[in-house]
C-alpha cells in the first residue's frame, strides 16, 4: 500500500476514534485514554529500556483510581495540586534535559521520574481538563461535569498548530528552530503554528463554545491563552520526545499507527501541554 495512503487511512481512523470517544460518553473517553496511557507507558519503557510489567500495572491502577474519584466527584483538589506540582517540576527537568548539550543519556532513576511525571500524570491531567472550563453564574471558571467541547477544542488547536507549522515552515521557513534535535522545524514554522492556533482558539470560543454575550470577551481571551500555551509547550513536548527517540536510536516510539508511528508520537504535544493548561485553569479559579 502507498505510504501516503496508509498514513491518511491510519490518521483518519485515529481522528474518528478520538472524536467518537469524546462525544459518545464520558466512559468511552476515559476508556480510550486509559488504553492510550497503557500503550504510551509500554512505548516509553521500550524507548528508555526499563522493565514494562510494574510500570503498566502501576499506570492502570493509578489511572483507574483517579477516574473513580472523578466519576464520584470526590474533592481531591489538594492532591491534584500536589501531583500538578510534581508534573510541572518533571516538565522543567525534561526541558533542561532537552536543551542540555552534554546530557545525552538518561539515568535509571530519571527514567522512572519521567515515567511518572512525563507520561502517567499528564494523562491524568488530560482527564481533569475535560471537567474544566465553563463559567458559573458569578463569572468564575470552575470545576464542572464532563465537557467534551473542551477536550476537542484542545485537540483542534494542536492539529491547527501542527498543520500550519508544517505549511508555513515548508513555504517560508529558513531559520532552524532546534536543528540538533529536529532538523526540519523552523522558527517561521513555529511562529506560524502559534499564530494560526491562536486564531483557531478565537474561532473555537466565538462559534463552537459560543458562551453568552456577557462572557464572550473573557472566553475569547482564555481560549487565545490556551492556544498559546498548547502551541508553545506542545512544540517543546514534541522536541522532548524527539530527544528520547534520538538517544534510543529509533525513528518512531512505536508502530501501532502505520505511517505515523506510536501513540507517543501522536500525543507527545498534548501530554506535555496538558499540565500547563490544567495549571492555567486553576489560576483562573483563583482570580
Amino acid at each position: 500500500m502507498n505510504e501516503t495512503l496508509k498514513r491518511g487511512i491510519s490518521g483518519t481512523v485515529y481522528i474518528v476514534l478520538l472524536i467518537v470517544s469524546i462525544f459518545y460518553s464520558t466512559e468511552s473517553f476515559f476508556a480510550l485514554f486509559g488504553l492510550f496511557l497503557l500503550i504510551a507507558v509500554y512505548e516509553f519503557c521500550s524507548l528508555v529500556h526499563i522493565n514494562k510489567v510494574f510500570p503498566l500495572l502501576f499506570a492502570i491502577t493509578f489511572y483507574a483510581y483517579s477516574t473513580y474519584l472523578l466519576f464520584n466527584k470526590i474533592d481531591v483538589r489538594t492532591i491534584d495540586l500536589v501531583f500538578l506540582g510534581i508534573t510541572i517540576l518533571v516538565s522543567v527537568k525534561a526541558m533542561v534535559f532537552l536543551f542540555s548539550k552534554t546530557q545525552e543519556s538518561v539515568s535509571a532513576f530519571s527514567k522512572y521520574i519521567y515515567l511518572l511525571g512525563y507520561i502517567i500524570l499528564p494523562f491524568i491531567a488530560i482527564t481533569k481538563i475535560t471537567a474544566l472550563g465553563q463559567f458559573n453564574s458569578h463569572s468564575a471558571y470552575t470545576l464542572k461535569t464532563y465537557s467534551p467541547k473542551i477536550m476537542l477544542g484542545v485537540f483542534i488547536i494542536i492539529w491547527t498548530n501542527d498543520t500550519f507549522a508544517y505549511i508555513v515552515g515548508k513555504s517560508i521557513g529558513k531559520h532552524k528552530l532546534f536543528e540538533r534535535i529536529s532538523p526540519k522545524k523552523t522558527i517561521e514554522g513555529f511562529l506560524g503554528g502559534v499564530l494560526f492556533a491562536v486564531l483557531a482558539g478565537y474561532l473555537i470560543s466565538r462559534f463552537y463554545i459560543a458562551p453568552s454575550p456577557i462572557h464572550l470577551q473573557k472566553s475569547i481571551i482564555i481560549w487565545a491563552i490556551t492556544a498559546f500555551v498548547v502551541s508553545v509547550f506542545g512544540t517543546i513536548g514534541d522536541l522532548v520526545e524527539s530527544k528520547f527517540k534520538r538517544i534510543a536510536g529509533v525513528k518512531d516510539s512505536g508502530k501501532i499507527m502505520p505511517g505515523h508511528g506510536g501513540i507517543l508520537d501522536r500525543l507527545d504535544s498534548v501530554i506535555f501541554a496538558a499540565p500547563f493548561i490544567f495549571l492555567f485553569y486553576h489560576i483562573l479559579n483563583l482570580l
